[in-house]
């Protein structure tokens, strides 16, 4: 099964238009088949008691993806074939997403709050929901609360909210942890920028879903952190992804058409020679 890539533009967009439609471009040419924004005010974000001593956190302002921003993204996305996700972090986005998203992503950092949740689930759309730093019993809860409220079907992704995320500490084994748990399909959300790290998700653990951090050139917002891929790296691991998907065949074994020519080649039985005696009396040397 091919995975679903989902490419999370986070916040290196710079609150540029032209930005992130090439945010979008560059994901379909990887071969990504989704693209993820983030909906956030700070004064919605972190509680005031914070804001009023932080600078860095009250610079985040700058980081804000416009409402305007959503029409034009997701028709671009509709143009390129990829589908177009954004995650909610106050509850009023959920609303002014729902026209625009093909599903809702919901951030780890927000997995406690079930009122995102019920609100994201009630909208009938798809919800994917990361784990990053949950305990089993947090993660069946907010697995219930989206069941309980219209989403039959979440799709987890396990996570270490690390950023970036040393690859021992990446638990990829906790995967069949959470679909044995749950039920649901639980892909990666990665932030190791590893290539054997997600070739390990889905050819071991079989992960349907890679979301990973995406900057087109080292400039975003986030690029510095060392949890983001740029095209070219992501782009080179779903090709290798999908080369040895597409390298498991039906299991039969029998000679596949590239080996034929080489069959009449091979040591003849009665002497050990090659190619076989039929051949022998027939080939001619090319000039």
């Amino acid at each position: 099964m091919d995975p679903l890539f989902i490419a999370e533009v986070s916040s290196n967009h710079s609150r540029d238009l032209g930005r992130c439609l090439q945010f979008v471009d560059q994901a379909a040419e990887a071969g990504c088949q989704a693209v993820k924004f983030q909906l956030f005010r700070i004064d919605a974000l972190f509680a005031p008691e914070i804001l009023a001593q932080s600078e860095r956190h009250r610079r985040r302002r700058e980081w804000e993806l416009p409402l305007s921003f959503l029409p034009e993204i997701a028709a671009r996305c509709r143009d390129r074939g990829v589908q177009f996700s954004c995650t909610p972090f106050y509850l009023d986005a959920v609303d002014e997403l729902a026209p625009h998203v093909d599903f809702y992503k919901i951030a780890s950092y927000e997995l406690l709050w079930d009122a995102l949740l019920a609100a994201c689930a009630a909208t009938g759309k798809p919800v994917v929901l990361s784990t990053g730093m949950a305990t089993l019993d947090e993660i069946g809860h907010a697995v219930q609360v989206l069941k309980d409220h219209g989403c039959a079907r979440p799709t987890l992704l396990h996570c270490t909210s690390a950023y970036p995320t040393p690859y021992g500490e990446a638990n990829l084994a906790a995967i069949a942890t959470l679909r044995e748990a749950t039920g649901c399909e639980v892909g990666w959300s990665d932030h190791t920028v590893e290539p054997g790290v997600i070739q390990r998700a889905i050819h071991r653990w079989g992960a349907p879903v890679i979301e990973f951090h995406l900057d087109l050139d080292g400039q975003g917002e986030e690029y510095a952190a060392g949890h983001c891929w740029l095209p070219a790296q992501i782009g080179a691991v779903i090709r290798d992804v999908r080369h040895g998907l597409g390298a498991d065949g039906d299991g039969v074994k029998v000679p596949v058409p590239s080996e034929l020519p080489d069959r009449l080649w091979r040591a003849d039985p009665s002497d050990g020679l090659r190619p076989f005696k039929q051949l022998r009396q027939t080939w001619r040397a090319a000039a």
